[in-house]
C-alpha cells in the first residue's frame, strides 16, 4: 500500500502544476504591469519637478503682485467685490478683488484686496483713504508682503513681550513673595541645579 500512494500523490501535484503556474504566470503578468505604470508615474513627477526648479521663483511673482495691490480696510459686510471695483475703477484697470471671509462662517471680515493691473494705479488709489463707501470711512494701504517667520504688531515673534508674570499683568503684586503669576521654580534664592 505504501508503493501505491506515492505515485497517485505525484499525479495529483504534476496535475495542479500548471494550473498553479498559469496563475503565477498572471500574478507576475501583473505585476509587471504596475512596475511599469510606478515608472511611468515617477518619470511624470521627474518631469514635473523639473518645470518647477526651472520656473522662475514664485516669491518674486508674489511680491510683483503685491507690489500693484491695496489692502481696504473697515468695508461693509454687505459689499460685493463688483461694488468695490466699480468704487475703485477710476483709479484704473482692475485685475482682481478679493474679499476675505472667515474660514468658519463664511461672513466677510470686513476688509478686502484690490490688485491692479499696473503698480502705478496704487498711488492713485491711496488718494481714496478715508472715502465714504456704504456709509463706512474706508482705509486703504499699499499691501504689504508677508515675509515666513516674521511677525509684526501685538506679541512680536518668538520670546516677544508675551512672558509670564511680571508686574502688572495678571496678578498682584504684594512686594516680595507676592503672587506674580507664572511659576517660580523649587529653589529659589538656594545655590542649586537648574536645568533651564
Amino acid at each position: 500500500m505504501a508503493d501505491t500512494l506515492p505515485p497517485k500523490v505525484e499525479d495529483e501535484e504534476i496535475k495542479d502544476l500548471p494550473e498553479d503556474a498559469g496563475d503565477d504566470e498572471e500574478e507576475i503578468s501583473a505585476m509587471k504591469r504596475r512596475v511599469a505604470e510606478m515608472e511611468a508615474e515617477a518619470a511624470k513627477l521627474r518631469e514635473m519637478q523639473a518645470t518647477l526648479e526651472h520656473q522662475p521663483d514664485l516669491r518674486e511673482d508674489k511680491e510683483d503682485v503685491d507690489a500693484r495691490s491695496i489692502f481696504v480696510g473697515n468695508v461693509d459686510y454687505t459689499a460685493t467685490p463688483e461694488e468695490i471695483q466699480a468704487h475703485f475703477q477710476s483709479c484704473g484697470s482692475i485685475n482682481r478683488v478679493t474679499i476675505l471671509l472667515d474660514k468658519f462662517t463664511g461672513h466677510p471680515k470686513g476688509y478686502a484686496y484690490v490688485e491692479f493691473s499696473e503698480p502705478s494705479l496704487v498711488a492713485q488709489a491711496l488718494v481714496l483713504n478715508e472715502s465714504v463707501f456704504k456709509s463706512r470711512n474706508l482705509k486703504v494701504v499699499p499691501k504689504r508682503t508677508n515675509i515666513p517667520g516674521m511677525t509684526r504688531g501685538r506679541g512680536g515673534g518668538r520670546g516677544g513681550p508675551r512672558g509670564r508674570g511680571g508686574f502688572g499683568r495678571g496678578g498682584f503684586d504684594r512686594g516680595r513673595g507676592g503672587y506674580r503669576g507664572g511659576y517660580r521654580g523649587g529653589s529659589r534664592g538656594r545655590p542649586g541645579y537648574s536645568p533651564y
